[in-house]
C-alpha cells in the first residue's frame, strides 16, 4: 500500500475483505453491510464491524479472521477489527442514564452493583492515580472490585498495576486480569505499550463497549472506570450504555485545572450522572528533608469549587515522591504503604466513595442482581 492514496488504501482493504464471508447470509462481509469503517495511517488499520447484538458471538471468528487478513496485506503493520455490538440484556438490570431525545438501548455491564467514573476536564491532573487507588482501596476494604481503563488513547492502568500479559479468552470472551485484589482491563493489556491509538470517534467506542460487553466481569460490588481527559466520544459512551451511579471529579488547586473540572462537572450533569464530589490531588507537597510544606498549585481549590458547584469536596491528596514511585513501580502506594499519609487520604476518600455509592442504589444492601 505505501505511495498509494488514503482511499486507494481504503479501498484495496475493503477488497480484500470481501474474502471472508458472512455465516449468516453466505455473502461476503462487504456486500452484507458488516464493514461500518475503515481507518488506515501509517501501516496502521482499524476496522469497525457491525452486528446485532444477537450475533456477537457467533461473528466473533469473523472479527478474527478480519484481523489476521488485514494483518496478512502489504504494507500493514498492525491491524485491529472491533465489534460494534452487544449481548443481550440481562433481567432485572439497570438501565444506562437516560439522554433527553435518545433512544433507549440495554445498559451494559449488568452484574456490576455500581459503577463509579473517575474523571477531569484536563490531563495531567493524577486522575488515572487516584483511580487506581480509589480502586485497590476498595477492594483492601474487602469488596470485590472491578477497574476499566477507558482512556483509549493513553491508556496507562498496565504500568501502573505492574501488569504487561495479554488476557485469556475463554469462549469468545475475555477474562480481565487480576492484580492488587482487583480485575482489570485496558486496551495497553491488547497492543504494545508504543504502539498509538489513531482511531476516530466510532471506533474509539466500539472497543470501549467491546471492553465492557465482551469480557467476563463476573458479579462486582462496584467499578472504577479511569475515564479519558475532556468531555468527549467515551464521556458520551460511558453515559449512554451504562448505568452510572456517579462521577467523581479529580483536579488540582490551580484556577486553570479548576476551570476544566467546572466543565467536567457541567458535562455529567447534562448527560443525568450524578457528581459524588471533587477530590483535590496534588494539594501540597511537605519537603521530606525538613517537612517543610509548599503549595505548588495553590490550596483548597477544589474545595471552595466544590462548595460554590453545590457538590461534596471528599478529600485531598498531598504531592509526594512515593505516590509516583509507587505508580512508576507497578505498586499502588496504597499496597506499597497502606499506612503512609498518601494512602490513608485514599482510602478515606474510597470510604466516601462507597457509602454514596450505596446511598445512590437505596440501600446497604444494594440491588439484587439476576443473572440470566
Amino acid at each position: 500500500m505505501s505511495g498509494a492514496s488514503p482511499e486507494a488504501e481504503v479501498a484495496a482493504l475493503r477488497e480484500a475483505l470481501r474474502a471472508i464471508a458472512d455465516p449468516a447470509t453466505g455473502q461476503d462481509i462487504v456486500a452484507a453491510g458488516l464493514i461500518e469503517g475503515i481507518q488506515v495511517r501509517g501501516g496502521l488499520v482499524q476496522v469497525a464491524l457491525r452486528a446485532e447484538r444477537a450475533r456477537a458471538a457467533a461473528l466473533e471468528p469473523v472479527r478474527r479472521a478480519a484481523e489476521a487478513l488485514l494483518t496478512r496485506q502489504r504494507g500493514v503493520t498492525n491491524a485491529a477489527v472491533v465489534l460494534t455490538a452487544h449481548k443481550p440484556p440481562a433481567a432485572g438490570q439497570q438501565q444506562p442514564n437516560p439522554q433527553p431525545g435518545q433512544q433507549q438501548r440495554p445498559a451494559l455491564l449488568p452484574e456490576v452493583r455500581s459503577i463509579i467514573a473517575v474523571a477531569s476536564g484536563k490531563g495531567g491532573v493524577g486522575k488515572s492515580t487516584v483511580a487506581v487507588n480509589l480502586a485497590v482501596s476498595l477492594a483492601r476494604q474487602g469488596l470485590a472490585v472491578g477497574l476499566l481503563d477507558a482512556d483509549i488513547y493513553g491508556p496507562s492502568l498496565p504500568r501502573m498495576l505492574g501488569l504487561s500479559r495479554k488476557p485469556e479468552v475463554r469462549q469468545d470472551r475475555m477474562i480481565p486480569l487480576a492484580a492488587w485484589g482487583l480485575k482489570a482491563m485496558s486496551i495497553g493489556f491488547l497492543v504494545e505499550e508504543e504502539t498509538p491509538m489513531i482511531w476516530r470517534g466510532p471506533m474509539v467506542m466500539g472497543a470501549l463497549e467491546q471492553m465492557m460487553g465482551q469480557v467476563e466481569w463476573g458479579a462486582l460490588d462496584i467499578m472504577v472506570v479511569d475515564m479519558p481527559p475532556g468531555t468527549g466520544d467515551a464521556q458520551l459512551t460511558m453515559a449512554q450504555r451504562v448505568a452510572l451511579t456517579g462521577a467523581v471529579i479529580v483536579s488540582t488547586p490551580q484556577d486553570i485545572a479548576l476551570l476544566d473540572a467546572r466543565r467536567g462537572v457541567r458535562m455529567f450533569e447534562r448527560t443525568h450522572v450524578p457528581v459524588l464530589g471533587l477530590v483535590e490531588n496534588m494539594s501540597f507537597f511537605c519537603c521530606p528533608a525538613c517537612g517543610h510544606r509548599a503549595e505548588i498549585f495553590g490550596h483548597g481549590g477544589a474545595r471552595l469549587e466544590a462548595q460554590r458547584l453545590g457538590a461534596e469536596f471528599l478529600g485531598e491528596v498531598p504531592l509526594l515522591l512515593a505516590i509516583r514511585q509507587a505508580a512508576d513501580g507497578g505498586t499502588p502506594i496504597v499496597a506499597a504503604a497502606p499506612e503512609s499519609e498518601a494512602a490513608q487520604a485514599y482510602a478515606a476518600i474510597a470510604r466516601r466513595v462507597w457509602d454514596k455509592a450505596q446511598l445512590r442504589l437505596g440501600s446497604s444492601a444494594g440491588p439484587k442482581i439476576v443473572v440470566s
